[in-house]
């Protein structure tokens, strides 16, 4: 039997995954994440947290490394060549032996959820990023710089963004909103600038709990009508919308219908329907071309393999 390893790298937690050479999912462990960017060791300390779990799965499985294939790596922040040059070096200095392949944890979104081989993956979950591969097998990746590129729609995005609705009702004066009455509730602060700006730290600090909880009022005062609150989400669309166009016009796609895979836990847990179909009705309009919009449903590591095997 030949064993095969799949890595998905994220932001929060990373999970490796055994497969044979059937695409069973033989076993899967999980760790804390490997996205260099968030690490205070940088690429050395990821390196260091992927072995670990590498050798965590092949001693939960009897496994040495020498009876493994090929192991596929996925990672948030695997953004430029001299990245991936760079993990490469570390990984092989921490112990890493099989054969192994990097890639940006977008393009495993793409080969977990399309029919064929290619097609566009839209993850948003701590962060954002955009990848495509086309039909002559060629990647690209739009957004995953934060505000350089323009991304939107990821936690952190959306929990600032939340903060801001609110920050404008109390602060400006302004429009009012359901997220400040829902902030008020869960956080038990009084409706003042004083105790809205002390929670401030929490964001800074990126306070996972605090993240969470925005994300929460924003979703739930969208699903109740929020004016404000849809104002977001019409431009979480339209970025969205343009994010998937720029793979459309700049890549080569020869099926009828292209595939989007939507994956993280903003679009697999949260948004809503409406808000998919506006994406899709958006890019459809500025490409010309007919897409279908599908919600991943396997665990993303599922593109590692089927990635190896092609």
């Amino acid at each position: 039997m030949s064993y095969y390893i799949g890595v998905d790298g994220g932001g929060t937690k990373t999970q490796y995954a055994l497969f044979d050479e059937k695409k069973n999912m033989l076993a899967s462990v999980k760790t804390e994440g490997t996205n260099h960017e968030n690490l205070a060791g940088g690429i050395p300390e990821a390196a260091g947290i992927l072995m670990r779990g590498v050798e965590e799965l092949l001693l939960n499985n009897a496994l040495m490394q020498n009876e493994v294939t090929f192991v596929l790596m996925a990672l948030a922040g695997m953004d430029h060549p001299y990245q991936e040059e760079a993990m490469a070096k570390a990984l092989k200095k921490a112990g890493l032996k099989i054969p192994f392949a990097l890639y940006n944890d977008g393009f495993i979104v793409v080969k977990a959820g399309v029919s064929g081989k290619s097609g566009i993956g839209y993850n948003c979950g701590t962060g954002t990023c955009c990848n495509s591969i086309d039909s002559n097998g060629n990647l690209k990746q739009i957004g995953g710089f934060g505000p350089l590129s323009g991304d939107v729609g990821g936690g952190t995005w959306i929990a600032s963004n939340a903060f801001r609705l609110v920050y404008n009702e109390i602060v400006l004066g302004g429009e009012k909103t359901l997220c400040t009455q829902k902030m008020i509730e869960k956080f038990g602060i009084a409706a003042n600038k004083e105790e809205l700006l002390a929670l401030i730290p929490r964001y800074e600090q990126e306070d996972d709990r605090f993240i969470r909880d925005m994300i929460d009022v924003f979703f739930e005062a969208l699903a109740e009508g929020d004016a404000p609150a849809k104002g977001v989400s019409d431009y979480m669309a339209e970025r969205g919308a343009e994010f998937i166009a720029g793979h459309i016009r700049t890549q080569r796609f020869t099926e009828d219908v292209i595939e989007v895979v939507l994956s993280g836990s903003m679009h697999t847990k949260l948004v809503s329907d409406e808000y998919i179909a506006q994406m899709q009705a958006l890019t459809e309009k500025r490409t010309g071309r007919k897409c279908r919009f599908t919600r991943l449903t396997v665990p993303p590591v599922t593109g590692a393999i089927n990635w190896m095997l092609e």
